[in-house]
């Protein structure tokens, strides 16, 4: 806001922006009180101060989750193995989109036991790494390596998508997990616009929002409402500090009522 009323005023000394149009950006304010040290004048003349006639309204961000139901309709709803896939791995592990779109196939150690491949990690489980020279950009925003247990039904999905990029020959080149398969280039590492559309894609199928964060939020709401620690939680998220988890706990009207009758259910013991 602040950029945007200077240019104007920059665009009325200059006779580009009408200067009544520059004269709106501010409006006479009386100050109450004053800094430390600052010169009211004689009189105190200087208290009327111009100040900004707008204001950008700073809101606490609503976090959407979705429902079990939502993320089943979904996964059915993807028309493609990948995509599938892509779906139930952030909502199985809370991964970010980045994250995801970053792993490497050395990264998905789906079978019970990985020591063959020198990972003592049991059972199956995706490594989440921060590279800085992935072909398509993808980032994890942690700068720690994590590892995140996965479930046998996500390793069904894998093994699917798996026959489904096996059909494309360009795929096997690539190290990435996600890889373009229906459309040139063929092989090429998923890129983030890539993802969006797919996401875009699926809002319009199942006929509700679907974006890659709101499968975050989910799992970890979900890990919290099933008494998961919140140390493991973090953990998982990889998160450094445990005030970055905060946005995720929702708190819905079936539980601030469950939390009441719990608490009335007490009164009533002997």
């Amino acid at each position: 806001m602040t950029v945007v009323g200077e240019f104007l005023r920059f665009g009325a000394a200059h006779g580009w922006v009408p200067a009544d149009t520059a004269g709106l950006l501010s409006q006479p304010k009386l100050l109450r009180f004053t800094p430390s040290g600052f010169d009211t004048g004689e009189s105190g003349q200087r208290l009327q101060v111009e100040a900004a006639a707008f204001r950008f309204q700073i809101t606490e961000p609503g976090y959407e989750d979705l429902s079990d139901d939502q993320i089943r309709r979904m996964i059915a709803g993807a028309a493609r193995a990948r995509d599938r896939f892509l779906v139930a791995l952030l909502a199985c592990t809370g991964l970010r989109i980045g994250e995801a779109l970053g792993l490497h196939r050395g990264d998905m150690h789906l079978l019970a036991s990985s020591r063959t491949v020198g990972c003592g990690v049991e059972g199956p489980h995706v490594h989440v790494r921060r590279r800085m020279d992935n072909p398509n950009r993808a980032l994890a925003k942690s700068r720690h390596h994590r590892f995140v247990p996965v479930t046998a039904d996500l390793v069904a999905l894998y093994t699917d998508y798996q026959y489904e990029r096996d059909d494309v020959a360009e795929a096997a080149e690539s190290e990435m997990v996600f890889v373009n398969l229906f459309r040139a280039p063929l092989g090429r590492a998923m890129s983030y616009p890539n993802a969006k559309e797919m996401f875009d894609r699926l809002a319009r199928t199942v006929g509700h929002a679907c974006r890659p964060h709101m499968l975050r939020h989910s799992a970890a709401t979900r890990w919290l409402r099933d008494g998961v620690d919140r140390d493991v939680v973090q953990r998982l998220l990889g998160h450094a500090s445990p005030l970055s988890m905060e946005r995720y706990r929702h708190v819905d009207d079936a539980e601030a009522r469950a939390a009441v009758e719990r608490v009335d259910s007490l009164k009533e013991r002997p």
